[in-house]
């Protein structure tokens, strides 16, 4: 009879093909609707109880109930895709225009389709139920982990697993910590309100393009001046759109970007500092402003002693050089949301190779991952949910 780990490296060919046909076949956030009915199907297939459309959203579960009383695990992946143009040159890259998996959801997807299709085949090696979340719109806020939860997918739980395919981590390597772990992320959008006119007129004038291009400066001495220098805490604008020609002075322009802390005090000191540095600089050049701030995912922060049970049990699969301790991640992840309600760890598992080119990083045109990446992804979820029902069995 073959083992676990001998199924699911029997597995891997169909995992790869999984992989593929996702990356070809993006969906955008709150969209993944194909994708959904693409796991429903392969869940079904293996004999698991399904649930669709989990949320009001594109959510599935899976259920798996072992031969032998226990715990209960939650594992979980999301599904959702990016606005951003494939630009690799591979078999497999989007067939989808302006839509692309440029972070690694496709991986995370079939990643845990593979564990589930393993440990259903091994329900007498199953001490206890485990629940697989595929899970919808991690990228745009609100997420689609709230309406999971408020549907009643920890209804039961004990423990949560996450993980997430890194490629500044290089494959084979795995990393986690204790307590804080990922970033709070907050999002704004400024629309400054000025008077256009003539170029040639500018007196006559208030430029929206000259007073949001000083907003975009005065906001970084929020991090350099008004927050505490031993505290994370990021201002990036990552949008400034105004103009429609070269001899025009516009009359709008609008700004967004993210604001990303840890520490909840500073995440709302931040916030009305923000809000007084952009009111005060509007005013200053007589310009008017509306401001939407905001407050997205909270941080992540791991239990401590799941954080412990991932270094024991990555450091048995791949060694204790490979099992790290993972600096701050100023990203930001709505798995926060399952573990501010139940006990569990979110890892980062090494998706890089220099070798092969695999550099780019997420969110990029030309991201991709070394597909054995995948592989040791779900070789950590096996190994801690069997860490965790050999530990709560009974």
């Amino acid at each position: 009879m073959k083992s676990m780990e001998q199924t699911l490296m029997s597995a891997v060919p169909d995992m790869i093909e999984w992989r593929r046909h996702l990356h070809r076949n993006p969906e955008l956030s709150y969209q993944e609707s194909a994708t959904a009915a693409f796991v429903a199907e392969k869940l079904r297939s293996w004999g698991l109880e399904v649930r669709e459309s989990v949320g009001g959203g594109h959510g599935v579960i899976g259920i798996l109930q072992g031969t032998a009383d226990g715990p209960t695990v939650a594992l979980r992946a999301d599904m959702d895709a990016l606005p951003i143009q494939d630009e690799k040159t591979a078999e497999y890259a989007s067939q989808v225009p302006g839509v692309m998996h440029a972070c690694g959801h496709d991986a995370h997807t079939a990643a845990l389709l593979t564990v589930a299709r393993t440990m259903s085949s091994h329900r007498d090696q199953v001490g206890g139920r485990v629940v697989f979340l595929f899970q919808p719109a991690e990228e745009t806020t609100p997420g689609g982990a709230l309406p999971m939860i408020e549907a009643g997918v920890l209804d039961g739980v004990d423990v949560i697993y996450g993980i997430h395919l890194w490629t500044p981590l290089e494959t084979g390597a795995v990393s986690s910590r204790p307590g804080p772990f990922m970033a709070a992320a907050d999002e704004f959008t400024l629309t400054v309100k000025g008077r256009g006119g003539h170029g040639g007129l500018p007196h006559e004038t208030v430029d929206s393009v000259y007073v949001a291009s000083q907003l975009v400066v005065n906001l970084q001495s929020i991090v350099s001046r008004s927050t505490d220098p031993t505290q994370p805490c990021v201002v990036s604008v990552g949008s400034f759109h105004s103009g429609t020609s070269f001899n025009v002075i516009a009359e709008s322009a609008a700004l967004k970007g993210t604001v990303r802390t840890f520490d909840s005090r500073i995440r709302l000191e931040v916030k009305d500092r923000f809000e007084e540095i952009v009111r005060q600089t509007c005013a200053m050049y007589g310009a008017e402003v509306q401001i939407d701030y905001r407050l997205g995912y909270p941080p992540v922060v791991n239990h401590a002693g799941e954080a412990q049970r991932f270094e024991r049990a990555a450091a048995g699969v791949f060694g204790t050089e490979q099992a790290r301790y993972s600096p701050l991640i100023m990203a930001g992840e709505d798995f926060a949301y399952y573990l501010e309600r139940i006990p569990g760890c979110f890892m980062f598992v090494g998706a890089g190779n220099k070798e092969r080119g695999i550099v780019h990083p997420h969110h990029h045109p030309r991201f991709d991952i070394d597909e054995q990446a995948m592989v040791n992804a779900a070789r950590l979820f096996l190994a801690v949910t069997e860490d965790y029902m050999k530990e709560h069995r009974g």
